[in-house]
C-alpha cells in the first residue's frame, strides 16, 4: 500500500467514527446550538465530532498538524510537513434543522496541496473519497454501491450546463449578485444545493459547475481532491488552484474558463 493509499484508508476509517458521532446527534431533541462571531451556527455535535477526529489522528499520525473549523490549529502546513484539515459538520444549518444534507470533510494537505479527501454524508448514506493519482470514488447505501469510480460530465457548452451556488443573499451581501444571475441566463438550469453537496455532484457528473462565493479551506480541501481526481477543476475566482481564497469555482474542466469569464474577478 502506497503512503497516500494508507492515508486514504485511515481517513475513511476516521470518517466511519465521525459518522457515528454525527448520526448520534442528528435529530436529537437536546441538541445544543450556539452562534459563532460570524453568526453561523455550531452545535455540540460539531465539537464532539472534531474532537473524535483529532483523537484518532493524534493516535495514528502524531507528527501531523491538524486544522479544524471548531478547534482551530495552524493555518499553514509546516515546511515539508503534512496537515489534516477537518470540517466536522459541513452543512450545520441543515443538521440543526433535521435536513439530512450534511457531511464530515477530512483532507490531508501534503507537498503543498490537498492530496487525500473524504466527504462523508451519513444521513444520505453517501460518501465520496479520493487521493492524488488514485482516482475518485463514491458509495451509496441505498443503491448497494460500496465503491464506484466517478467522473465529471462531458458538457462543453454553457447553454447545456446545470449549475449550482449557495444562498443568493450572500451574493447580494458582497454586491455581486449580477454575476451569478448573468451565469444563470446563459446556462440550462440553476439550483442552490450549496455546501459540500454541489461540489461532489460536479465530481459525479450530475452538475457541471458549482460557484461558491464564500468558503473556507476546511469547506474546500476534501472536495478539491475528489473533484480533481474525477477530472474536474476547483479554483478561486481568479482561476488559481487554491482553497484559501474564501471562494471557489468547481467545474467539469471543460466549462471552467467560460464560467470564470462571467463570475470571475
Amino acid at each position: 500500500m502506497t503512503d497516500l493509499a494508507a492515508d486514504l484508508d485511515l481517513a475513511r476509517r476516521i470518517a466511519d467514527a465521525a459518522d457515528t458521532v454525527t448520526l448520534g446527534g442528528f435529530g436529537a431533541v437536546d441538541l445544543q446550538v450556539d452562534r459563532k462571531p460570524d453568526r453561523t451556527p455550531v452545535t455540540d455535535a460539531d465539537v464532539a465530532c472534531e474532537d473524535e477526529v483529532r483523537r484518532l489522528l493524534t493516535a495514528e499520525r502524531p507528527d501531523d498538524a491538524v486544522l479544524g473549523e471548531e478547534r482551530g490549529g495552524p493555518t499553514e502546513t509546516p515546511d515539508g510537513g503534512r496537515s489534516w484539515i477537518v470540517d466536522p459538520i459541513d452543512g450545520t444549518k441543515n443538521f440543526s434543522r433535521g435536513v439530512p444534507v450534511f457531511a464530515t470533510l477530512l483532507a490531508l494537505v501534503s507537498e503543498g496541496s490537498p492530496s487525500v479527501g473524504v466527504v462523508s454524508a451519513p444521513a444520505l448514506g453517501r460518501r465520496w473519497w479520493a487521493a492524488r493519482g488514485l482516482g475518485a470514488f463514491t458509495s451509496d447505501v441505498a443503491r448497494g454501491i460500496d465503491a464506484a469510480p466517478i467522473a465529471v460530465s462531458g458538457v462543453a457548452e454553457l447553454a447545456d450546463a446545470y449549475v449550482s451556488t449557495t444562498d443568493l443573499e450572500y451574493w447580494r451581501s458582497i454586491g455581486a449578485q449580477d454575476r451569478w444571475l448573468a451565469l444563470t441566463r446563459q446556462t440550462w438550469e440553476s439550483r442552490a444545493f450549496g455546501d459540500f453537496f454541489h461540489h461532489v455532484l460536479v465530481a459525479e457528473g450530475l452538475l457541471d459547475a458549482a460557484v461558491e462565493p464564500g468558503a473556507s479551506a476546511w469547506d474546500l480541501a476534501a472536495p478539491a481532491v475528489v473533484v480533481r481526481e474525477a477530472g474536474g477543476r476547483l479554483t478561486d475566482f481568479a482561476g488559481a488552484d487554491r482553497i484559501d481564497a474564501g471562494e471557489a469555482l468547481t467545474t467539469n474542466g471543460r466549462l471552467h474558463d467560460a464560467v470564470l469569464g462571467i463570475v470571475g474577478r
